[in-house]
């Protein structure tokens, strides 16, 4: 099939981000104190990624539906069923340094349980997947989607997660993991599928929590002929704005919560077409069921997400800056399997003092940075203001410097995470102390 029109460059797709009453809707939730049990296992699954041949085999994170409310604390059962170590790499969960990968737990062995405890103190969309001790195993793994709703309601008819992750299908027909050089094939999928279907009525508002589980690649996801809201970031509210021709930009583990009002008539069909920096295909469609529509007339503009309680401003004066170097000579970066808890950190900074990092991509080509503990905001040229919106991860182009600031509110030891956007490159990894 012949690439659909969607005129963008790799500069275009890396500076994506740069630039009634609803009485039937989702009810308010009283802010829950509770505790809820989920028990997690990494073992072999299998995902269909060839038509008209068996399921690929791959590596799964195999459990309940993640979906929870704002204040609840999750006792995580995890078991290890795979031949390798496994650890579970938790995107957007600030603050909770016991949970977090390689300087709070430990890879847990082949036959290995754990127990652990996630307070959701922030609603949002985040991520839990295998990817850190991934590279070079034997098969690549999937993600999953956890989803924490806000405490207020949300002015939405429905609410739907759209998982993207990329895949290389070898000559054999297996599936590679990353890290691994050989000639493969891509394949894209939305939640497991190579073509992705979604239903929708007329003038139905349909929240998209649209996650990038991709390994490597930085994406773009257009939703064609349809006005696309971007409410949230990283799994954070930001000032709400319009998606620029309907496009979001999203980099390997980035996350997306935009709403969009089906305004097309009963019957028709939009495409969702996904670029990848070389070609844009479509991976599947907004249907518009024939029902009639679920209201005369499309909402009006949604109000801003209810806040998580970040702060509206960071004091930049008297920041503790550091000069952080991606790509190139790897230095003090190591592989995630060769981390030791014992090396000197990035840096040490004492709690509430804010940190502002100037991270230069020396690497031939694009590179994704990523942040545990704590979100940031993208700092302007000048370093006098900052983009709306919050971030965990950012795509740096080549021989660019981007400067990033946050606020050190959760003492703990975190992970960085550097990785250059090919398949074959290995995942980077440092850590940062707040004290």
């Amino acid at each position: 099939m012949a690439s659909p029109e969607f005129p963008l460059d790799r500069r275009e797709l890396m500076a994506g981000l740069g630039a009634a009453t609803l009485a039937s809707m989702w009810p308010a939730a009283a802010r829950a104190q509770a505790r809820s049990a989920l028990t997690l296992q990494a073992k072999a699954g299998s995902v269909a990624l060839r038509p008209n041949a068996p399921a690929t085999p791959v590596w799964s994170l195999q459990g309940p539906e993640f979906r929870f409310k704002r204040g609840e604390t999750l006792d995580i059962a995890f078991g290890n069923e795979l031949p390798a170590p496994a650890v579970l790499n938790w995107r957007g969960i600030d603050g909770v340094p016991a949970a977090e990968p390689l300087t709070g737990r430990p890879p847990l062995v082949t036959g290995g349980k754990d127990a652990l405890k996630l307070p959701l103190r922030h609603a949002g969309t985040f991520l839990c997947d295998l990817t850190l001790l991934g590279d070079g195993q034997p098969r690549p793994s999937q993600a999953r989607a956890l989803i924490v709703q806000e405490s207020e309601a949300v002015a939405v008819d429905r609410d739907e997660v759209l998982l993207i992750e990329d895949w290389r299908i070898g000559p054999d027909g297996t599936a590679m993991a990353p890290g691994a050089p050989g000639d493969a094939l891509p394949i894209h999928t939305i939640n497991g599928q190579t073509s992705f279907d979604l239903s929708a009525r007329t003038n139905e508002r349909v929240r998209l929590r649209i996650i990038s589980g991709c390994q490597r690649a930085i994406v773009a996801i257009k939703l064609e002929g349809l006005e696309v809201r971007v409410m949230a970031t990283d799994g954070q509210p930001a000032e709400p704005f319009q998606a620029h021709n309907g496009a979001l930009v999203l980099a390997p583990g980035g996350r997306i919560d935009a709403f969009i009002d089906v305004t097309m008539p009963a019957g028709t069909s939009t495409p969702i077409l996904l670029h990848d920096g070389k070609e844009a295909r479509p991976v599947g469609r907004i249907v518009v069921s024939s029902e009639p529509p679920i209201r005369p007339a499309p909402l009006p503009p949604a109000p801003p997400l209810p806040s998580n309680g970040l702060p509206e401003r960071i004091e930049l004066k008297g920041a503790t800056r550091v000069d952080l170097a991606l790509g190139g000579p790897r230095g003090d970066w190591v592989t995630a399997p060769k981390f030791n808890a014992t090396a000197p950190p990035v840096f040490r900074v004492k709690g509430d003092r804010t940190v502002v990092l100037a991270l230069t991509n020396r690497a031939a080509i694009a590179t994704v940075f990523h942040l545990h503990g704590h979100h940031f905001r993208l700092l302007d040229r000048l370093d006098d203001g900052w983009k709306p919106f919050w971030l965990d991860t950012l795509a740096i182009e080549p021989g660019q410097t981007q400067r990033i600031a946050f606020r050190a509110e959760y003492p703990g030891r975190y992970l960085i995470e550097s990785v250059a956007t090919e398949w074959a490159a290995p995942r980077l990894v440092r850590w940062y102390a707040v004290e």
